[in-house]
């Protein structure tokens, strides 16, 4: 009776005579067999660090070699890494991102000059007037009346 070892998990097994000359006496099981037939690898998704089996033919098919275990792991990293700034579609310049920034960066929503704070209708100054100086300390918050007032008065 010929008793075989296992490939894959070194398990004694008995294999039939005929199988064995066929080239079929390799594997215990056939969960020992499908991890024998596998030849990808194992990467790791590149947001959470989680280890993944790819095929050969996913290697093929990936342009970057990136690897990724489900599509939200993919669209965060895709949003934290390419998706800013200048990478991002409809980046145009940059220079309409003035607001935003000033925004962020102060506590009172209210006019500088009025006290006015109804967010609706604030705006943001250039006290230079140069658009494309946006550097916090050259921009202020103003009411449309106010913002008005100052390019027409030129102060």
């Amino acid at each position: 009776m010929p008793w075989i070892k296992c490939k894959i998990c070194s398990k004694e097994f008995y294999a039939k005579p005929r199988h064995i000359k066929i080239g079929w006496g390799k594997y215990c099981s056939n969960t020992c067999k499908f991890k024998g037939q596998e030849n990808g690898k194992i990467v790791k998704c590149n947001n959470c660090g989680k280890e993944l089996y790819r095929r050969p033919k996913d290697f093929l098919k990936s342009t970057s070699n990136l690897f990724f275990c489900n599509r939200s792991c993919h669209a965060i990293w895709r949003n934290k890494n390419v998706r800013i700034g200048e990478n991002h579609p409809n980046w145009l310049t940059g220079a309409s991102t003035y607001r935003k920034l000033l925004l962020q960066h102060t506590k009172e929503l209210m006019c500088q000059n009025c006290n006015f704070s109804d967010e609706r209708a604030l705006v943001v100054h250039h006290k230079d007037s140069n658009r494309n100086n946006n550097v916090l300390s050259n921009l202020e918050l103003l009411c449309r009346n106010c913002h008005h007032i100052k390019h027409v008065l030129g102060s």
